[in-house]
């Protein structure tokens, strides 16, 4: 069994452990139901507000909220971060924003953003862009700085052009970098749209999680709550497989 192999399932038994400790805790009454429900029963709580269909249009609203503001934050950052390391004089000028950029609380402009969006999803989606965003372009950033620069020695030897330069050299050497940023946007854009929406909306998966806190419904919040960290493992999960299958045909070539 390799190594990583063992990690794996080392992993899945720490998850699997941690369980069912939490599970026999919870039917033994050291936690209080009231405080906590068991996992089972979250699990049934989750299947059965799911298959009521009454936050059917919570939940599409939040993941293509979520799904917007997630791409466009890949699209931009990736572009921002070229830019800012082709020009190393306004990269100078923005470290020292980027280095303090997320101690700003961004839900303080929702006002602002609601009187120049209106009352719909595009204040939430700004706020998960402007979340997610930077996380990707100091991705970028990293990424780009790892190029080795004989690689783009040999490029210019062999006399390749700036978009075969950029597809066959700097995306391949930079893409684990890239990779880390789009799973760190991911978890930003999911963080901060679920989080808006508990605080700020009247919709989304988010207000239906406060709406069920607020009026003691235990079964429905840790049922939403349990759906909402599923999804975000499954997709963070799929984007780790397509990481380690890139640093694998890295390390090959």
């Amino acid at each position: 069994m390799n190594y990583g192999r063992k990690v794996l399932l080392a992993r899945f038994a720490l998850i699997v452990g941690a369980i069912a400790l939490l599970e026999l805790l919870c039917r033994t009454g050291v936690i209080n139901p009231l405080t906590l429900l068991a996992p089972s029963a979250m699990a049934a709580a989750m299947v059965q507000v799911i298959a009521s269909g009454q936050v059917t249009s919570d939940i599409i609203r939040t993941f293509s909220t979520v799904a917007i503001a997630f791409a466009a934050s890949v699209v931009v950052g990736i572009a921002a971060g070229a830019l800012l390391h082709a020009i190393p004089r306004l990269r100078r000028a923005m470290d020292p924003l980027l280095a303090s950029y997320y101690a700003m609380p961004f839900f303080v402009f929702y006002p602002v953003l609601v009187a120049f969006f209106g009352l719909n999803a595009m204040p939430l989606i700004a706020i998960g862009f402007a979340a997610a965003m930077v996380a990707m372009l100091i991705s970028t950033l990293n990424g780009l700085d790892r190029v080795p620069p004989v690689m783009l020695k040999v490029a210019r030897m062999h006399r390749l052009g700036r978009l075969r330069t950029l597809f066959l050299v700097v995306v391949p050497a930079a893409a684990p970098s890239l990779m880390t940023g789009t799973k760190l946007a991911l978890a930003y854009a999911f963080i901060s749209i679920i989080a808006g929406e508990f605080i700020l909306s009247g919709k989304g998966l988010g207000y239906q999680i406060a709406y069920a806190y607020n009026s003691f419904d235990n079964r429905t919040m840790y049922g939403l709550m349990l759906f909402v960290l599923l999804v975000v493992t499954v997709m963070n999960s799929l984007l780790h497989v397509w990481e380690q299958r890139l640093l694998r045909r890295r390390s090959r070539a």
